[in-house]
């Protein structure tokens, strides 16, 4: 009886032989492959039709990489986001202190042209604060006596005239602006040399030109400047801009309004003028001082006279016993010395003491 096994069990060729087959095509593949390119198509087909597959079994893998990407990527940007916050900041704070700076820094070099513009000796000072009362225009600057400052002293800033000291600590100084209504400057128009007095007004923001007659040439626009006339602001400082000009006809004086050219409110560094009083003299009180000094001169003169006139006496005193001892020597000299014939005097001129004596005289006759 011949054994045979269940279909299912059937084994086909060898392994051995099975393993030479599949070798043997893998070699004919690989060469037909890499010499005539003849799995190209094949290969594209099978990448094509597997790239869904491929997909599908890394969208786990994508999904949990993508997750923890977004969770470190949120920190970051967090992170980053805070930081660059914090530096945004920090250059705002540095662009503003820049700012700051450059406008100070031309603000104090406008002020320095102006003093050197000025000429005169001048104090920098700082507006520390304002002064406590409402309805008074008034500042407190950071230098006193002991800067130089003194009472009356005109106040500048680089655009124009600030105000007055008036009055003076040992280390601050008031200072009373141009826009108070108890303060007066007296000014001029550039435009036609117009001479009048500016006062401050009660709300402190503009300024009144007084003392206009109305048939006065003034204009809106028209600059006005210190005229130097009250001897403590010197000539050609600015004040104000002429703002607006009214005319009535039953007024003698014409109202004008101005506007401070400085920033009255808003200045920071201010120079302080040294006060020098320019008051011309008194010609009565000049006239009187130098008839005391010529009086002075003149009994002066007498005494030094008397003095001359002393030395004088004493000086022949001690001639005469010297005179009196060459006597008896002039005597023994021979007859023909005494046979010199004498020399004439020559007319016109006088001894030295006789003119001193004179003018002694006629000084003394002058002051009586």
């Amino acid at each position: 009886m011949e054994y045979s096994p269940p279909p299912l069990f059937k084994q086909g060729p060898s392994a051995l032989a099975r393993l030479i087959f599949f070798v043997v095509l893998s070699l004919a593949l690989l060469v037909s492959d890499a010499r005539f390119k003849t799995l190209e198509i094949v290969r594209g087909v099978l990448g094509a039709g597997l790239y869904p597959l491929q997909r599908a079994a890394l969208v786990p893998r994508d999904f949990f990489m993508g997750a923890a990407d977004l969770a470190v990527t949120s920190s970051a940007l967090r992170t980053e986001n805070t930081q660059l916050h914090a530096r945004n900041l920090q250059l705002s704070q540095q662009a503003n202190e820049a700012a700051s700076l450059a406008a100070e820094n031309a603000h104090l070099r406008a002020l320095l042209q102006l003093s050197q513009r000025i000429g005169a000796q001048t104090t920098p000072a700082e507006i520390q604060y304002d002064t406590r009362d409402p309805f008074t225009q008034k500042v407190v600057i950071g230098g006193g006596s002991q800067q130089g400052v003194q009472n009356g002293s005109p106040v500048l800033s680089e655009d124009g005239v600030i105000g007055q000291v008036t009055r003076v600590f040992p280390m601050q100084s008031e200072v009373t602006l141009v826009t108070d209504k108890d303060q007066a400057v007296p000014v001029e128009v550039v435009r036609t040399g117009l001479r009048s007095v500016i006062y401050g007004t009660a709300k402190g923001d503009l300024l009144d030109l007084r003392f206009v007659p109305i048939s006065a040439d003034l204009q809106v626009g028209d600059e006005l400047v210190t005229s130097g006339l009250d001897g403590i602001y010197p000539q050609g400082l600015p004040v104000a801009k002429v703002l607006r000009v009214d005319k009535q006809a039953d007024t003698a004086f014409a109202r004008v309004v101005c506007l401070p050219l400085a920033a009255v409110r808003g200045a920071r560094q201010v120079l302080v003028l040294h006060y020098v009083p320019q008051v011309p003299p008194n010609p009565i009180a000049a006239e009187e001082a130098a008839a005391a000094a010529e009086a002075k001169d003149a009994k002066k003169k007498p005494a030094r006279a008397a003095d001359k006139k002393s030395d004088k006496k004493a000086d022949d005193a001690k001639a005469k016993p010297a005179a009196a001892a060459s006597a008896p020597a002039q005597q023994t000299k021979p007859a023909a010395a005494d046979t010199k014939p004498a020399q004439p005097k020559q007319p016109g001129r006088r001894p030295r003491e006789n003119l001193r004596e004179e003018a002694a005289k006629a000084v003394e006759k002058g002051g009586h």
